[in-house]
């Protein structure tokens, strides 16, 4: 409106135009007419005498200086400090946020990661009574160090048995042994007796034959030719009477032979009970097979342990970290590269490691339900697949076993980023 231009370009009136306004052009009244009822800020301000004195009316055909607007500063103009570094802060804002792209998308990780292990429960095999448990909750222990003691008199005497056993065997294995020596010295008498006999009745055919003869030239009775021929009859039943009894002393050597294998196995046998009898007495004291800690001790001295009973639990030196990583961040992921895993119980460590393996198939996939995605309505969910990481400098001054949250991050591009070169050269 012509009032409110007005305003804007004097910006000030005078004490008589505002008590008469009507000499203003314009000043309070539209070009119809009608008055301007809008709010209106009028700046008083004092006359000075000088600005009382007439004005001398301008002359003809001249125009009236033109009224200046006054210029309206931008907020670069009035200030340029503040621009200056707001554009600076937005330029190290757009600089810093690619290179942090630029260095993150060289790494992969996630939070849904726990240290892992194959801990198992330590039980005896035989029954008896705990006599020592020289371990306590949450003990590191060595290859070979006693957790467990049991009484073990009963398995005492059971070797003891065993042993005597053996001994018994092998003195029936030298029985044996030596009735086989004289066997065998007595074929050698026997041999000796049929070839005296078979001697003998060499004498004897001679003799038979010469008086034989005597008798049918007329040289010699018939009561002798008989009598030599009724010696060297028996001369051979001598011979066979000699070779039945050296037979019988070969097939004796048979038969002690048989009874000496038979008491060869009786002494292994024996052996394979006292060898029973020594490892019951060793699992009389139960012992860790690898290093590593006692978890959630139950067993106390006087306590009667049965074969199979849980005396504690054990979580060996040997650990890793299961990370659950999502499927789409598998595309880049290889074993042997570097991870950097930070473990939440311990957050002032940094603990370097490596991608051991990754699991050939999602963890559903193994569960004990697995999912079956050819029934009902089907909707697709971003799998997670186990990923094995090994630490390569685990820490030995404290505690980590299964559970332990870990938050691993794994470098999928070796290659070095902006931020990495420019901290080396800076």
């Amino acid at each position: 409106m012509m009032f409110e231009d007005n305003i804007l370009e004097s910006n000030e009136l005078t004490l008589e135009e505002l008590e008469n306004p009507q000499s203003v052009p314009g000043s309070l009244h539209e070009p119809n007419g009608e008055s301007w009822k809008g709010e209106t800020r009028i700046l008083l301000r004092q006359e000075s005498p000088a600005a009382k004195q007439p004005v001398s009316p301008e002359p003809e055909g001249q125009q009236p200086p033109p009224i200046s607007k006054p210029h309206r500063n931008s907020v670069l103009h009035r200030r340029p400090i503040v621009s200056a570094i707001g554009a600076m802060l937005l330029a190290a804002a757009l600089g810093g946020g690619y290179v942090y792209l630029n260095y993150a998308e060289r790494f992969q990780s996630t939070d849904d990661a726990f240290i892992a292990a194959r801990q198992f429960s330590l039980a005896p095999k035989v029954s008896g009574y705990l006599t020592a448990v020289p371990v306590t909750d949450n003990e590191h222990v060595a290859t070979g160090d006693v957790i467990a003691r049991i009484d073990d008199r009963d398995y005492r005497i059971a070797l003891e048995q065993a042993e005597a056993q053996v001994a018994a065997a092998q003195a029936s294995i030298e029985n044996i042994d030596a009735q086989l020596n004289v066997q065998q010295a007595q074929i050698s008498a026997n041999q000796a007796q049929v070839d005296q006999t078979q001697a003998a009745l060499v004498f004897a055919q001679q003799q038979a034959e010469r008086y034989e003869h005597l008798e049918q030239t007329g040289y010699g009775t018939v009561q002798n030719a008989q009598q030599y021929t009724s010696q060297l009859h028996q001369q051979q039943a001598a011979l066979q009477s000699a070779q039945a009894t050296l037979r019988l002393a070969q097939r004796q050597i048979e038969a002690l032979k048989a009874q000496h294998n038979s008491a060869v196995a009786n002494l292994a046998q024996a052996k394979a009970q006292r060898d029973q009898a020594k490892l019951n007495l060793s699992y009389t004291t139960v012992t860790a097979a690898q290093p590593g800690r006692v978890v959630n001790l139950g067993a106390a001295v006087g306590q009667f342990a049965q074969p199979g009973t849980n005396l504690t639990m054990f979580v060996p030196d040997e650990i890793w970290v299961t990370a659950n990583f999502k499927e789409i961040q598998l595309d880049n992921m290889r074993p042997g590269e570097p991870v950097t895993l930070a473990i939440d119980a311990y957050p002032e460590r940094t603990i370097r490691g490596h991608v051991d393996s990754v699991q050939p198939g999602s963890g559903t996939a193994f569960s004990l339900l697995p999912a079956q995605n050819a029934t009902g309505n089907y909707v697709k969910i971003v799998q997670r697949v186990p990923v094995k990481l090994i630490m390569d400098d685990p820490p030995t001054d404290v505690a980590l076993g299964p559970g332990m949250s870990v938050v691993p991050t794994v470098r999928i591009n070796p290659t070095p980023s902006l931020y990495e070169r420019l901290r080396r050269y800076l």
